[in-house]
């Protein structure tokens, strides 16, 4: 398969203001894409952002060169990740873009594309966009041009949408909740959603500025979250980064209830109810303990490569519904098509009202491994990952370990570095195995 020039595994994302994140760009992606959907047929294309600074930019050039190539518009404004692949679908439009770095500080930024289903897109568009912005750009005749509106209930919208997740019959008074925003795009949406549902919720970092978005706050920096459930007293706390894709919880402890823990509270609620669709996919950073824990209920589980992208391809091909990363992204393909923060957090709080237990309680049945990572530099030459000797001693290391413990050892996509990762149940043991391990990479490396 060709490789692309500009598509990374979660659309394209860099530093603003150095190729490709650059207004001229941008103006050439809009008309690409636009060009390449027009193929498709007549072409409605939605945009919305999350909050740093630099959206105002590329919205104005990406609507240019979608109106240049003779698409429609519709402007959502800030707008969770999610949503705009839900309301994708619901406009019956061709294409979602998403002006977002995710959990990135504010001077990075990139773009993202939904399909008309609210999917990532096929291979094929991603490659026709890629041949289409190598071309020189052209304006269709000025009666064939794009019209740009804004949506001006696409918030509303989205908030029944997550409200929709749960039954109707939910009501979560009661509750004592802190979320933090991230001062990110969920900053409008997340507390009526649980609001509306009856918690009653302390906000923290929701007063965006364009540059202190997932600044020490967020599902990024957890002590401020952790600090607030202690002093309100609260139930429980929910971290969103700054595009609401991803969530991770506090309990009322103030400790920080990871992505893993997530998604084994909601598998097992699923299982629990006769309602979980096949098993879990995990990634290959999933601890051994959420394996180990979803074994015991005799539920599936499966490792994709690290990504949501992977996740969600996993989950399709299996035509399975629940799966996640560490880092808080979680799909719940019974609800909709990507990972979405806000839903996962709604299906985290049902769980705990079925099983009348605090999320400190819930987590217990998950005992995680201890998990050693040892960066080793890496500058080219022989890959130590395919290398003999290597490959031989994780062998040798995976068998003492008899099931009970696993090794990984990977490159890093973006650092000179080769990443190993061992965990398993003695810490002790875990630790002298990577080292180990690490040593004999090194002397490869030399």
């Amino acid at each position: 398969m060709t490789t692309k020039k500009y598509f990374g595994t979660d659309g394209i994302r860099g530093r603003v203001g150095q190729f490709p994140i650059t207004p001229d760009f941008m103006l050439r992606l809009g008309w690409a894409a636009g060009m390449a959907f027009r193929r498709l047929g007549a072409c409605r294309i939605l945009v919305g952002k999350d909050t740093r600074i630099s959206g105002y930019m590329f919205e104005s050039a990406l609507e240019a060169g979608l109106s240049a190539a003779g698409a429609d518009v519709m402007l959502l404004g800030p707008m969770p990740t999610p949503a705009i692949a839900y309301l994708t679908r619901t406009f019956h439009a061709e294409a979602g873009i998403v002006i977002s770095a995710s959990h990135n500080p504010h001077y990075d930024n990139g773009i993202k594309f939904f399909s008309g289903q609210g999917t990532k897109l096929p291979d094929e568009i991603e490659m026709m966009i890629e041949e289409l912005l190598d071309t020189p750009m052209t304006v269709v005749e000025s009666e064939k041009l794009g019209k740009v509106s804004r949506i001006n209930d696409a918030a509303g919208r989205y908030i029944e949408f997550c409200k929709s997740s749960v039954p109707s019959s939910t009501d979560f008074a009661g509750l004592k909740l802190v979320i933090d925003c991230a001062h990110g795009a969920t900053y409008k949406v997340a507390p009526n959603v649980f609001r509306e549902l009856g918690a009653q919720v302390t906000v923290l970092s929701a007063q965006p500025d364009g540059l202190n978005i997932n600044k020490d706050c967020g599902s990024t920096h957890m002590g401020a979250l952790q600090a607030a459930v202690l002093a309100e007293h609260a139930d429980l706390g929910i971290g969103f980064d700054g595009d609401g894709d991803r969530v991770l919880m506090v309990d009322h402890t103030g400790a920080i209830v990871d992505g893993d823990d997530l998604l084994f509270i909601i598998a097992r609620d699923l299982h629990e109810r006769g309602r979980l669709q096949g098993g879990v996919v995990g990634t290959l950073m999933s601890n051994l303990g959420l394996e180990l824990a979803l074994g015991e209920l005799n539920i599936p589980f499966v490792r994709a490569n690290v990504g949501d992208r992977y996740v969600i391809a996993e989950l399709q091909e299996r035509n399975w519904q629940v799966g996640g990363e560490n880092s808080g992204h979680i799909v719940c393909f019974q609800h909709t098509t990507t990972g979405d923060a806000i839903i996962a957090a709604l299906q985290v709080l049902l769980a705990l009202r079925r099983s009348n237990q605090s999320l400190a309680e819930a987590r217990q049945a998950l005992r995680k491994c201890p998990q050693v990572l040892v960066n080793v530099r890496f500058e080219g030459g022989v890959n130590p990952v395919e290398h003999p000797a290597i490959k031989q001693a994780c062998q040798r290391v995976t068998d003492a370990m008899a099931g009970r413990g696993r090794v990984l050892l990977r490159k890093s996509g973006t650092e000179p570095l080769v990443r190993v990762m061992v965990e398993g149940e003695d810490e002790a043991q875990v630790r002298a195995y990577a080292d180990e391990l690490a040593k004999l990479v090194a002397e490869v490396c030399a």
